[in-house]
């Protein structure tokens, strides 16, 4: 029985796996319980560790600090990629106001946790991990312990301890802002519905079909070609025409001729709709299946673009309509619909609605690919380039004036920015950085459980003592209050002051805290996505401002 009591107990890497594989599963599934409704999720790897650590189990200390910073590298890095894409385009429309809101949670955030650490003197490393407790944020608990072992070579256990004391209150903490909000104000749930089904939640950028009639006398005459020079730089694509004349239905080319009371259809965005609408003639009230004859030889399809050597490239270089005979009305990425107008830059994943008879979209096909097989393959090359980018970024030295000592971005940061960066650019140097959502959802949750694994065992050893005699009840205190004072505050702002929708505040809260529990309570509050929404566009700023913020308080106040 020598071999049970080895793997149980010596600290080889049979029985570092052996522990972690156990730690993770056990903690998955007890985070499955919910509690008042919510449950506590893959955090509850982290008090498992701790449990496990606190009756003596132990894993090598480079063994358990190679796995949690391995750990930490894949969650921030499939963060980045994730939230990458839509990082730039949530500053864009709507968007300016509810991350100014977010990043103003996150610094009044900051702001408390250095008037608790000066008013009771409890070291800076504990306060920030209660901060990332009570705002239940783990990547800048990872951020904060590395950029502590960066600085002094060694580990603090109070970081962990903190996060692990604020979680539970955070997250309950959260939840009981958003219902403070709402009777603060005295909201009407069902007013708050009318109010938002009255506002203009539309996208600019997608796509809208609108059926015409051509009335407008300086285009009697003119090819699409042509009219498509005049109205330059509004996007549109007419993809179908009716003769007035010979009441026949053709897709439309560029050389497509228009006359008077000629009936068009055309795909264009919601800012170009009035524009496209004034030019050419008025609107007609048709649908879409009346713009397909029941002897037509034409027909619609979605074809997925799975060439790599199509990332990158603009619609127009590939002069489908002209080679084939085929219209692109429509190009859907991430869920969202694009006008496929010539300048639009294709990439690897994205759904091409494609018009024409079935012999010319066969030929499409086997031009963008269509290979639901090769969209499904990983691409790793892109990945594990990006995380050596980002750790070379990371241990880059910047020296700021005021700081002692050069400061880095470490693994969390570096790899968090590269990510961002190669989500959103890497297709302009043919980098195919598509991954499906349960590659990255399977890649982050594999990194986040090893890193919470190995935190909780590390923490374990010393968890009790810091709660009964070293002050750890008052740490719940100290994180409850830097949970709720900025939610709402900022809340009470942007509803007085900034007259946000209810609905849309939820989300806000939700998303500026990185917190799905209260993000699952608010749409089930709801009953609609505009929570959804609104946490989806703080969340890249939100994620990546903790990160920082978090490495920032180590490197200056300790």
């Amino acid at each position: 029985m020598e071999w049970i009591e080895n793997l149980l107990w010596n600290d080889g890497v049979a029985h570092s796996v052996l522990l972690l594989s156990v730690v993770i599963a056990s903690g998955i599934l007890l985070g499955k319980i919910k509690i008042g409704g919510i449950s506590p999720g893959i955090t509850f790897v982290l008090f498992v560790g701790i449990c496990f650590g606190h009756f003596g189990f132990r894993v090598n200390g480079e063994v358990l600090h190679f796995f949690k910073e391995f750990g930490l590298i894949l969650f921030v890095y499939s963060i980045g990629m994730q939230v990458g894409p839509g990082f730039f385009a949530s500053f864009g429309k709507g968007g300016v106001t509810l991350n100014m809101l977010a990043a103003g949670i996150v610094f009044l955030g900051l702001l408390v946790t250095l008037v608790i650490h000066y008013v009771t003197g409890l070291s800076m490393p504990a306060m920030v991990g209660i901060l990332s407790g009570a705002v239940t944020n783990t990547p800048g608990l990872g951020a904060a312990q590395q950029a502590y072992f960066d600085t002094y070579g060694t580990t603090d256990d109070t970081i962990a301890m903190g996060y692990a004391v604020a979680y539970p209150l955070g997250v309950a903490g959260i939840i009981l802002s958003i219902i403070s909000i709402r009777y603060i104000f005295r909201i009407s749930p069902e007013k708050e519905m009318e109010r938002l089904e009255a506002e203009d939640n539309t996208h600019a950028s997608e796509a809208r079909p609108i059926s015409l009639l051509v009335r407008n006398p300086a285009i009697f005459g003119k090819s699409i070609g042509e009219l498509a020079t005049l109205m330059e730089p509004h996007e549109f694509v007419i993809s179908r025409i009716w003769y007035n004349d010979s009441k026949a239905i053709e897709m439309a080319s560029a050389e497509t001729v228009l006359y008077e009371n000629d009936r068009i259809f055309v795909i264009t965005t919601d800012n170009d709709v009035e524009f496209v609408k004034t030019f050419i003639g008025e609107e007609l009230p048709m649908e879409r299946k009346q713009w397909i004859r029941p002897e037509s030889q034409f027909v619609g399809r979605r074809i997925l673009v799975t060439q790599s050597r199509l990332n990158g490239k603009r619609l127009g270089e590939l002069q489908l309509r002209k080679l084939y005979g085929i219209n692109i009305t429509r190009i859907n990425r991430s869920g969202v619909d694009l006008v496929a107008s010539p300048h639009l830059t294709l990439q690897v994943g994205d759904r091409v609605n494609v018009v024409g008879t079935e012999s010319a979209i066969a030929n499409v096909e086997k031009v963008l690919g269509n290979s639901m097989k090769r969209l499904n393959e990983p691409n790793l090359i892109p990945i594990f380039l990006g995380i050596a980018l980002g750790i070379f970024l990371g241990s880059i030295p910047f020296t700021i004036p005021g700081i002692p000592q050069p400061v880095k971005l470490g693994l969390a940061g570096g790899p968090l920015i590269v990510a961002i960066l190669v989500s959103r650019f890497g297709y302009k140097y043919k980098l195919v950085t598509y991954t499906t959502m349960s590659a990255n959802l399977m890649l982050r949750e594999v990194g986040i459980t090893i890193f919470l694994a190995c935190v909780g065992i590390g923490a374990g050893d010393g968890f009790v003592e810091t709660i009964v005699h070293r002050g750890g009840l008052a740490w719940v205190g100290y994180g409850f209050v830097i949970t709720t004072v900025p939610l709402l505050t900022v809340g009470i702002v942007a509803r007085h002051f900034c007259k946000l929708n209810y609905f849309t505040l939820m989300g806000l809260l939700a998303g500026s805290t990185t917190d799905p529990p209260a993000l699952a309570y608010s749409n089930a509050t709801a009953g609609n996505d505009a929570p959804a929404v609104s946490y989806a566009t703080v969340y890249p700023l939100t994620m990546f401002l903790r990160v920082l913020t978090a490495q920032l308080m180590i490197l200056l106040f300790t």
